[in-house]
């Protein structure tokens, strides 16, 4: 008997060897004696042409939840680094190669620590000793796969399981009508001794539509299992499995106690319980050993594979754990932007460096000063351009120099655009305000020069100011009073030296109304010239001041709200990846 079953071994080593390049990649092994006296396992003949296994389709809504994502992460290159978006990069991935497989299949993956009997339940689920136990640790040291239906190749290739590795459980038309589509993956101990069993653990996890949690009475509360694998996996709920294994152990009530106990511990880390119809995790308690509560498993499986929703849930939740690893960089619970009032603010220390009400009372003081030349007394003028000329320097308060002015003034644009970006950048999420300061800070370089330039194009015209209407007849009348003086003058002097005859009425009243009317007729056009110069001087204000607020706007505000923009484009599309409206 020794000698058929070693024979029965190398048919077997030998038909997986030739038959690896099947479609599915699937073969048949007897493991033991009594294996094959109780079980007859069936091998396909290998088919002609691979046959065409129909891909999965994703809904609408993950369709647009994945292409938001796409759009998020392209949007976001440029200002998040690689090692932030490579986890949503990974999903996209992954999302994209699964859909292109099976969508008939649902690959469940069993994970346990060591001993909990994760091989032994997937042996029982099989109906064939498929996956080696016994008491030597770890026993598991790959990943082993076993299809109840064909055309599960592909999807086993990407979890990079051989052929050597892949299994058929037994032939039985009532398990395979139950769990057709199921691929069933064991993997090696999460907490093995071995990093290389740990790393393909992590690695098949990351791939498998759905996960079978195997844990036992005395490590169900392991703080590895929860800390590292199923308070991260929280989101995961939907596709969860976790079951209590070697129940034949507890006495009594005790099996109810540890699942109440255990549903706790799942309950504090995050994973929502199946319960009540409600989606999230199915919780079972079952003996692998004995057979108690297996049934409930394979029913609960057969129902979860049957559904063929599984891959898409999946990649739900993977991009749901993604969006919310990327929370902090998108979202935001303050209102964001530039304000009207910010704007204006801005604009307005612009019109300051520049000295835009200086050059608007410039301008004032200059019409003023033509009109009093215009219409002023010769007598005043001429006495102020003698006081102008003569009058010494000493006395008066020292002007400050250009370079002076040109430093206060590069310190108030600089000053501008600090207190604009600090406004712009508040509440934003720290790699978009950092984005919006940096553009704040290239637009302003260049600022105060290109300012300068402005104030020179955009400040006082060259030339005398307009002249209104009513300046010639008021330098008519200055003249008529000039006139008059003149003539009295002269006719008092001729008295005096015997030319005319003697009469000092006419010639004194032609004088005092000539002094009187004189300086009468330049308060009158200087009250008159108020209005006219003040218009003149708030022109030349404005005029400098959109100059100056056109350049700020060119150079800082418009790659400013660029960058808003931009932050507002992919916060839309975060909410869109979280189904969520954007806030």
């Amino acid at each position: 008997m020794s000698d058929d079953h070693s024979a029965s071994r190398t048919g077997a080593s030998a038909r997986t060897d030739s038959d690896s390049a099947w479609d599915d990649g699937l073969i048949a092994r007897r493991v033991t004696e009594e294996t094959v006296a109780q079980h007859a396992t069936v091998v396909e003949a290998r088919p002609s042409h691979p046959q065409a296994v129909p891909e999965l389709a994703y809904d609408g809504a993950l369709r647009s939840r994945l292409e938001a994502l796409r759009e998020l992460v392209g949007l976001s290159r440029t200002r998040l680094d690689s090692r932030t978006l490579a986890e949503a990069g990974r999903v996209l991935d992954e999302a994209t190669a699964r859909r292109r497989l099976s969508g008939q299949h649902t690959v469940v993956a069993i994970a346990g620590a060591t001993g909990s009997g994760k091989s032994q339940l997937f042996n029982a689920l099989a109906g064939v000793n498929i996956s080696e136990t016994g008491v030597r640790r770890p026993t598991t040291a790959a990943p082993i796969a076993c299809s109840w239906s064909d055309g599960a190749a592909s999807l086993i290739d990407r979890l990079g399981i051989p052929g050597r590795l892949r299994r058929r459980p037994v032939q039985s038309v009532e398990a395979e009508a139950q769990l057709r589509g199921l691929v069933l993956v064991d993997l090696p101990d999460h907490d093995s001794a071995a990093v290389q069993h740990r790393e393909q653990v992590d690695r098949v996890l990351a791939l498998v539509d759905a996960v079978i949690w195997v844990v036992d009475p005395e490590k169900y509360a392991d703080a590895v299992l929860h800390e590292r694998y199923l308070r991260p996996m929280a989101g995961h709920a939907e596709v969860m499995f976790v079951v209590l294994n070697q129940i034949d152990r507890l006495p009594g009530e005790a099996t109810e106690q540890v699942l109440d106990d255990l549903r706790r511990l799942l309950d504090e880390d995050g994973i929502v319980l199946g319960e009540y119809g409600e989606p999230g995790a199915t919780v079972l308690a079952l003996s692998a050993l004995t057979g108690d509560g297996l049934g409930e498993l394979r029913e609960a499986l057969g129902q979860f594979v049957g559904e063929r929703g599984a891959p898409a849930r999946r990649i739900a939740a993977d991009v749901d754990a993604a969006g919310w690893r990327l929370r902090s960089v998108y979202a935001t619970g303050r209102r964001t932007g530039l304000s009207e009032q910010a704007r204006d603010e801005f604009a307005a220390r612009l019109a300051e460096a520049v000295g835009a009400t200086a050059a608007g009372e410039a301008a004032e003081r200059a019409w003023l000063r033509n009109a009093n030349r215009a219409c002023g007394t010769p007598w005043l003028r001429l006495w102020r351009w003698y006081e102008d000329r003569f009058e010494p320097s000493t006395g008066r308060l020292p002007s400050r120099s250009p370079v002076d002015e040109e430093v206060t003034a590069r310190q108030r644009v600089e000053q501008a655009v600090r207190t604009l970006a600090d406004r712009a950048s508040a509440g934003l999420p720290a790699p978009w305000g950092q984005a919006v300061r940096e553009a704040a800070v290239r637009g302003a370089q260049g600022l105060p020069e290109a300012l300068d330039e402005l104030a020179a194009r955009a400040g006082l015209p060259p030339g005398r100011p307009p002249r209104p209407g009513w300046w010639p007849a008021a330098v008519f009348a200055q003249a008529s009073m000039t006139i008059l003086q003149v003539i009295g003058g002269l006719w008092l002097l001729g008295q005096i030296i015997g030319v005319t005859s003697p009469n000092l009425g006419v010639p004194v009243l032609l004088m005092v109304a000539g002094i009187i009317g004189g300086p009468l007729v330049e308060w009158s056009c200087r009250m008159a010239a108020r209005g006219p110069a003040r218009r003149y001087g708030l022109e030349a204000e404005r005029r400098l001041r959109e100059a100056s607020a056109g350049c700020g706007r060119a150079r800082v505000l418009d790659p400013v709200a660029a960058e808003l923009l931009r932050y507002r484009e992919v916060r839309e599309q975060y909410g869109r990846v979280m189904g969520v409206a954007a806030r």
